[in-house]
């Protein structure tokens, strides 16, 4: 099996994420190359946990570059139908009560933790 069908999964988490300036290339040395940028640690976190899932936690066969563009926050989470700030939280950051972290990096665009609306775009702060 090739390299780029074994890691299939992740290149096509990264294809989701729309990374940025991708390169991905099975190397003559015997491993994948994935190189490229996607908007937040979030996002680099999932395909890291896809790597580790396929190939373990230390892969010799694949060599990743990751990078991010967000310096400031997490992720950004567009708002959908039955969200809340809890739920949110509890995805994100591991625990529903940490939902007023969230409330107040976006207080820009919330005045009550308790309205949100669907299309909203929220910034998650990096967890702790």
């Amino acid at each position: 099996m090739s390299l780029t069908m074994k890691y299939g999964p992740v290149i096509e988490l990264c294809n989701r994420f729309n990374m940025k300036d991708a390169e991905v290339a099975e190397r003559e040395e015997g491993y994948l190359k994935i190189y490229g940028i996607v908007n937040t640690q979030y996002e680099k976190n999932k395909i890291w946990d896809k790597i580790k899932e396929i190939g373990g936690d230390n892969p010799t066969d694949i060599k990743a570059d990751i990078r991010t563009e967000a310096k400031d926050y997490y992720h950004i989470h567009k708002v959908e139908s039955g969200d809340t700030l809890g739920k949110i939280a509890k995805e994100y950051l591991g625990a529903a009560g940490k939902y007023m972290e969230i409330f107040n990096i976006n207080k820009d665009q919330l005045s009550n933790p308790d309205l949100i609306k669907v299309g909203q775009e929220l910034k998650i702060p990096f967890p702790e």
